[in-house]
């Protein structure tokens, strides 16, 4: 058993460091304070192919895996720079088009993908929480094309993506009344389909979007995999999401302990500096202690995702991560903001505007009493709760 990450892992890492190190945390906060998008490191990511390093390379991808993607997605984070994006149009959208995609479906969307554009992904409704057998949102069939009608919300970053990946029910399974899904690309400006902002406290640059679909057509040509089958084909991206979604708190954490730490030593109180206090020094080691193990599951659930290791084994990897590193980047956070002082709460340090993302990580991508939820069913094989 190998630890140690590859060459070609680590030269990544450095490269994907330098980039968003050039962009900064000053860059990213200006962004949200303006209300504009992170594009312009969004595409120097892509002209680099950090974007579709996961996917295939003859389209247009570096081969790698979902390793390699949550390498792109915690450096980033690590440099005060989190895309959430990733996570959307990386994670489930390029990875269920290059699983499920035809070949015409993979020449059209993943070469642009691989580079710097972005797709969203459409699956939240407001009366189906996390039931997905509960959409409402229906795709009728009607000769070569199919017309969606319904909504959905906190849909991310839809005024920057050209296009959407669209969940919606196609029949019903007369046994258990449960509907039958099937996903379809759809372009941002399909007639018919209107957005609404979501105003949110999240502080980031990724805006929230109520969608309304109102006889929106879809060819035929953009279903993405089988009929009914959508189901199957969702569930191909949560892990890769969940992983990239524990990369990101991984690499907010990174970037809390490395500002806390140097403010430690930095700052001098009794002409000794602050670090030098247990009180503080503890509550940071402990973090770290935490960010670590957290970094050590991702990495196996990145690994088992991309080794195609057994469903259930890679799932509970999966969502074991995302648990862990979410709380272990929220603790990172919530110690350097204390550790600072009052100089937390100040926007010129670079902290407390990240706390909006970090804590939502508790709750999406899959809200922690879900993951519980999985592992008392799935890992200790406790009776099903819901």
């Amino acid at each position: 058993m190998d630890f140690a990450e590859s060459p070609e892992q680590q030269m990544l890492r450095a490269a994907v460091r330098d980039v968003a190190a050039g962009f900064g945390h000053d860059y990213y906060a200006e962004v949200v304070r303006s209300g504009g998008t992170t594009g312009e490191l969004w595409e120097a990511m892509g002209e680099l192919g950090f974007m579709g390093v996961h996917l295939p390379e003859e389209y247009g991808g570096g081969g790698a895996g979902i390793s390699e993607l949550a390498i792109v997605c915690e450096e980033t984070a690590a440099q005060g720079c989190p895309l959430l994006l990733i996570l959307v149009s990386g994670a489930i959208c390029a990875e269920l088009i290059a699983t499920f995609g035809t070949d015409e479906q993979k020449q059209r969307w993943l070469p642009g993908l691989a580079r710097s554009e972005r797709m969203a992904f459409a699956i939240t409704e407001p009366d189906a929480g996390s039931n997905s057998h509960r959409l409402s949102t229906v795709a009728t069939r009607d000769g070569d094309t199919y017309r969606l009608r319904g909504a959905k919300t906190y849909i991310s970053g839809v005024d920057e993506a050209d296009r959407l990946l669209v969940v919606a029910r196609t029949g019903l399974d007369e046994s258990s009344g449960r509907g039958l899904l099937s996903l379809f690309v759809v372009d941002t400006d399909a007639p018919g389909l209107e957005r609404t902002p979501i105003p949110v406290g999240l502080n980031a640059p990724e805006t929230q979007f109520s969608l309304f679909f109102d006889d929106v057509e879809v060819p035929t040509s953009r279903r993405l995999g089988p009929e009914d089958d959508g189901l199957r084909v969702v569930f191909r991206g949560l892990n890769p999401e969940r992983i990239a979604g524990a990369a990101l708190g991984i690499g907010i954490g990174r970037y809390a302990l490395a500002k806390a730490a140097g403010y430690a030593n930095d700052r001098r109180v009794w002409d000794v500096p602050i670090g030098s206090h247990q009180g503080l020094a503890h509550p940071l080691a402990e973090a770290k202690v935490q960010l670590e193990l957290a970094r050590l599951m991702t990495a196996k659930a990145a690994w088992a995702h991309d080794n195609e290791i057994e469903a259930a084994e890679a799932g509970e990897a999966a969502n074991m991560a995302k648990f862990a590193a979410a709380d272990a980047g929220l603790s990172c956070l919530d110690t350097a903001i204390q550790v600072h002082g009052g100089n937390g709460m100040a926007l010129e340090y670079g902290l407390v505007d990240l706390w909006g993302l970090a804590r939502l990580l508790r709750i999406a991508p899959v809200s922690r009493e879900m993951i519980l939820n999985f592992v008392a069913q799935h890992s200790l094989g406790l009776p099903r709760s819901y």
